[in-house]
């Protein structure tokens, strides 16, 4: 079944009437599945996100992407575009803004007929800190960030989240330097929910292939693979 375009209520104080997109992809099924919301690049719900949020539909799964940019400079962008640092800076203001998009696109994922209650977050690159931000105070079940950006600000998020989080950087990745990697690896040590995968010659951008030279096949498909895994485990109530 093919996505829509939504409109979502802000439920933020301060935006009376205020609405944003959210591309909503449904399975083709009549039972109650989990649900995946995916907090984009930079760039925006572009053609990238919305395949994958399709990819998740054909595999059973709700899947729904807003645009966590409406505030400022709305819709997808194509990469290069000047207005990108418009809208995602100042980035920690930013980023404490959109927890009320992720919160109210959870809600109205919670009005769908097929939707069982349980939700992962799964943030790419700008949106990566919601994979720790969704289930330590919004209502999430699980978070999977995929080449996150700003991640060393948010590794104090993770204390007391029970929930699984998985974290897939590339260990080429500009935007998240060794220092902050080797943070992350060694959270599973102490913290059996959460996972880490750092894989070698892999780029920042691999989930996207509008990004060419970053983009790589291989560690889209482990992505897609432990997030499913994940969405399979929130089947249950």
């Amino acid at each position: 079944m093919p996505g829509k375009d939504i409109r979502i209520r802000s439920s933020g104080s301060g935006e009376s009437g205020g609405e944003f997109d959210c591309y909503l992809a449904t399975p083709d099924t009549s039972g109650k599945v989990p649900a995946v919301v995916l907090a984009s690049a930079v760039h925006g719900v572009d053609r990238d996100v919305r395949a994958i949020a399709d990819e998740f539909a054909a595999n059973g799964y709700i899947a729904a992407a807003p645009d966590l940019f409406w505030r400022s400079v709305p819709g997808p962008l194509v990469r290069g575009d000047e207005r990108s640092a418009q809208r995602s800076q100042p980035r920690l203001e930013k980023i404490k803004t959109g927890e009320t998009d992720m919160a109210d696109t959870l809600a109205e994922v919670r009005k769908l007929a097929q939707f069982n209650g349980r939700a992962a977050a799964m943030g790419f690159c700008y949106g990566g800190p919601y994979a720790l931000l969704g289930p330590k105070r919004l209502g999430y079940a699980a978070g999977i960030s995929c080449h996150g950006t700003q991640l060393r600000d948010f590794i104090h998020e993770l204390d007391g989240v029970t929930q699984p989080v998985c974290i897939i950087w590339g260990d080429q990745d500009h935007a998240a330097p060794v220092e902050v990697q080797n943070a992350y690896r060694a959270v599973p040590a102490r913290m059996k929910n959460v996972q880490v995968h750092i894989f070698p010659g892999v780029l920042h951008g691999y989930m996207m292939r509008g990004a060419e030279k970053a983009f790589s096949p291989e560690t889209y498909e482990f992505s897609m693979g432990r997030a499913l895994a994940i969405l399979d485990g929130l089947r249950a109530w």
